[in-house]
């Protein structure tokens, strides 16, 4: 019986859903319902593989996530009395190139780094482990003994009745027609068997999630795909004790089935399915298998296996699997609705996540906040025209073979490009750019010089032809001065009688000072924690300018609105209406003077100065600051005078000596500064302090939102836990994410994001460690430092300080 009122309505009985209510029941919150249109698993979890594997991610939260849901399946029977058919046999992950064999050899320290017993192993061992194999061109297998496989079905059954038995409640056969809200936010749910009210809704709704959300304007991109495994009538010999089998350059992963052998696919392009919308009765469904389409792949994969070609075939199953457009699920709180969050798009490893996501949603919707880093899969990172039926039918071809890509560092997203462009975008062609998606907007990564012959893009784990090219843009902001494309950067006008006293409230900094100044400044929730990381600058009493990343765009907006719902404050999102072009470098004071009828010069506007100055026929906001850590400026133009303006600036810089520069210098440049990014290098998990900001906040202000909780740990004493920046010895190897930083052996943390520092001469990164002990400098000069990368050890410096220009004599110049 539908209940008429409960605190959380969660939509959805697959493994996610049943998941969240399970932990819901299990924090307390028993006054919980699950409502399933259908019978539970009949959406997509019924016909999942059931892999269960930790091995893989270089995520902290993904990772830790899947070691909390191998560790829930190995428990639940005992707890439930509902067997999950978990069966720890092992798996193994395959390379059989010398870049998967890089790849798997740097997953496999931060996989170790986070506790997982990875066993790099050869091929003789694979066949050992796999007798049906194929070894003659595998380089190395990566075993993990723990990992293996469970049932779905089973999974998804012991959780929904673990949540029964602590006393939530879980109605199949209940369609939900709509979500009920009032100003803003959740206040019940419609569905075939009358209206609940509720506080909060979950939306665990799969390859259905987008259609529910639309009905409310939440905007959840997901689409589902064609998603296929095989498998053959019974093979002599082959045990279900053996391993999980995983290829990806074969397309495919194996394992036993009812003695005969699953072979999954994951094909590099795939077929979207149902752009137009999931139809509602789609139950325990299946898709006709493209059998022309698929053949390719399958022969390829069962190379691997060379029997399976010669057996017969049971069964090939199509069934349908939701991918997002960067392969990272999304979950969180829907800016658009207070109380509505989401959990969908898991991108085909709900099985092997689902335990651990439901617990993350559960403490973050008990708890008000999540108790991990989530700015990789929070909702707000995406952005509406994503979840239009055109762009979804084009990245999602891409999407599905991306989770058996090669995942170099420097890969973009192919399909669905040119979404979006920046005013300046054809004349950055003609300047020769090689661009990659920005959040969808085409930035200009690097510039390839005049007279160099069309660059076809080779990636790869180590130096590319563009390599000296990138060097040289470094060293030309450093030397002379470069010009930035950074429209993408997130822009916003806030104005009214209380916006100052709103984003000073909101800001750890002093933001509400005098007019026609930059404040860089951090925004902390109650318990101290990183929300963003950006510049307000003061045009007027009431009147402010709010920029930050491009990722940060929807979550930043979301926090200002929120927090100024009852005072008048107004957000206006000036993105698109603002192109944003920097110049850096120690000649760029030169370069503007060429350019405007305002004295530049460093009295007349010092450092952290905001004002509006004339170029040509245009009024461009001027502020003197930098990302790059050097003199510079950042003008925001009006986009229909942007290309005026950039045609003066590029004149004027002829007699300058004027360079283009990208993005990829954007990252050595703030690197080699210690710059922090939010969402790379700092998160949701650190406080203000031990992000190293301590500097960028005004404990004397009379108060700001976090500053008891940051009183109380600088009341604490020296922190142990900090970020650093570290430099490697050796100008030879690369950073890039997720190395783990030693000293005298001891694992301390990894590197969280990283560059190469052109003018320091090596890699360079910020990894956030946990010492154990006051980190201090002194504890930085003493033992050994290192880091790991793949296999090799290599000796670092590590710094509290920025290693380029500590004093920030060269940006006050």
């Amino acid at each position: 019986m539908l209940p008429a009122r409960a605190r959380v309505v969660v939509i959805g009985g697959g493994v996610i859903g049943c998941s969240v209510a399970y932990h819901l029941a299990k924090l307390g919150w028993t006054d919980t319902v699950l409502v399933e249109r259908d019978q539970v698993t009949s959406g997509t979890t019924w016909h999942a593989a059931g892999l269960m594997v930790t091995f893989g991610s270089t995520s902290e939260t993904s990772t830790e996530m899947r070691k909390y849901t191998r560790d829930l399946y190995a428990r639940l029977e005992a707890e439930t009395g509902q067997a999950t058919g978990f069966k720890p046999v092992g798996f193994i992950e395959v390379a059989t190139e010398k870049d998967r064999l890089e790849e798997y050899r740097r997953v496999s320290a931060f996989n170790r780094l986070c506790g997982i017993d990875v066993q790099e192993i050869g091929p003789s061992q694979v066949k050992d482990l796999f007798p049906l194999a194929r070894v003659d061109d595998v380089l190395a297998g990566f075993y993990v003994a723990g990992d293996g496989r469970a049932d779905p079905v089973d999974v998804t059954r012991a959780l929904a009745k673990g949540a029964r038995q602590m006393g939530a409640t879980i109605v199949e056969h209940c369609a939900v027609t709509r979500v009920i809200t009032k100003r803003g936010a959740v206040t019940g749910v419609e569905t075939s068997q009358g209206i609940i009210e509720c506080e909060y809704v979950v939306n665990c709704a799969g390859m259905w999630a987008r259609q529910l959300g639309a009905q409310n304007g939440v905007n959840i991109p997901n689409q589902a795909a064609e998603h296929y495994y095989l498998i053959t009538e019974r093979i002599p010999g082959i045990s279900s004790s053996w391993p999980v089998l995983e290829d990806p350059a074969s397309h495919g992963y194996f394992r036993e089935e009812v003695g005969g052998l699953m072979i999954g696919l994951f094909e590099p392009i795939c077929a979207p399915w149902k752009i137009d919308g999931i139809p509602a009765d789609f139950s325990f469904g299946e898709i006709q298998p493209d059998w022309d389409r698929m053949s390719p792949y399958l022969e390829t994969a069962m190379k691997r296996i060379p029997i399976s070609s010669s057996v017969g075939i049971k069964k090939f199953f199509c069934g349908p699997e939701s991918f997002t457009p960067d392969l990272q699920p999304i979950v969180g709180e829907a800016p658009e609705i207070r109380g509505y969050f989401v959990a969908a798009g898991l991108n085909s490893i709900g099985i092997l996540t689902g335990g651990g996501m439901g617990r993350v949603l559960a403490h973050w919707i008990v708890n008000g906040k999540p108790d991990v880093d989530i700015t990789g899969f929070n909702i707000d990172r995406l952005h509406t025209y994503q979840a239009t039926p055109e762009y979804r039918r084009t990245r999602t071809v891409e999407s599905l073979g991306m989770v058996y890509q090669c995942h170099y560092p420097t890969r973009s997203m192919l399909t669905a490009r040119g979404a979006k462009r920046s005013p300046f975008h054809e004349r950055l062609v003609e300047q020769r750019a090689f661009f990659r998606d920005v959040s969808g907007l085409e930035g200009a990564d690097w510039y390839r010089p005049s007279g160099e012959p069309a660059y076809e893009e080779t990636l790869s784990w180590g130096r590319q032809r563009w390599f000296p090219w990138w060097a040289a843009e470094h060293r030309a902001a450093r030397e002379g001065v470069i010009a930035m494309d950074m429209s993408f950067m997130s822009k916003f006008l806030v104005e009214g009688r209380d916006a100052g006293r709103v984003l000073d409230h909101l800001s750890a900094n002093s933001v509400n000072g005098a007019a026609g100044q930059i404040t860089y400044t951090q925004w902390l929730d109650d318990a101290g924690k990183l929300q963003a990381d950006l510049t307000v600058a003061k045009l007027d009493d009431d009147r402010f300018w709010v920029v930050a990343s491009d990722t940060a765009h929807r979550h930043v907006q979301t926090w200002m609105k929120r927090h100024m719902e009852p005072h008048h404050a107004f957000v206006s999102d000036q993105t698109s209406g603002y192109a944003q072009l920097n110049l850096q470098g120690p000649r760029s004071r030169e370069l503007l003077a060429l350019l405007t009828s305002v004295d530049v010069s460093n009295d007349a506007f010092p450092f952290r100065a905001a004002r509006e100055i004339d170029i040509g026929f245009a009024k461009v906001l001027c502020i003197r600051i930098t990302y790059l850590g050097e003199l510079g400026y950042e003008l925001y133009i009006p986009t229909e005078q942007a290309m005026h303006v950039y045609e003066r600036i590029v004149a004027a810089g002829a007699g300058v000596g004027l360079v283009h520069a990208g993005l990829k210098a954007l990252a050595s440049l703030r690197m080699e500064k210690a710059y922090r990014d939010y969402g790379h290098d700092i998160d949701n998990t650190d406080s203000v302090l031990e992000a190293g900001l301590g500097f960028a906040v005004d404990l004397k202000k009379p108060d700001f939102l976090g500053k008891t909780a940051v009183e109380a740990l600088k009341a604490r004493g020296p922190l142990t836990r900090k970020l650093v920046q570290i430099l490697v010895s050796d100008p030879e190897p690369f950073l890039f994410h997720a190395e783990p930083v030693l000293r005298d052996g001891r694992p301390l943390g990894y590197v969280r994001a990283a560059s190469y520092g052109h003018t320091l001469g090596g890699a360079v990164g910020l990894a956030m460690l946990e010492a154990g002990e006051p980190l201090t400098q002194a504890f930085l000069e003493t033992g050994t430092w290192e880091v790991q990368i793949a296999n090799t050890r290599y000796p670092i410096v590590a710094s509290l300080r920025p290693l380029y220009d500590p004093t920030n004599a060269k940006i006050k110049a």
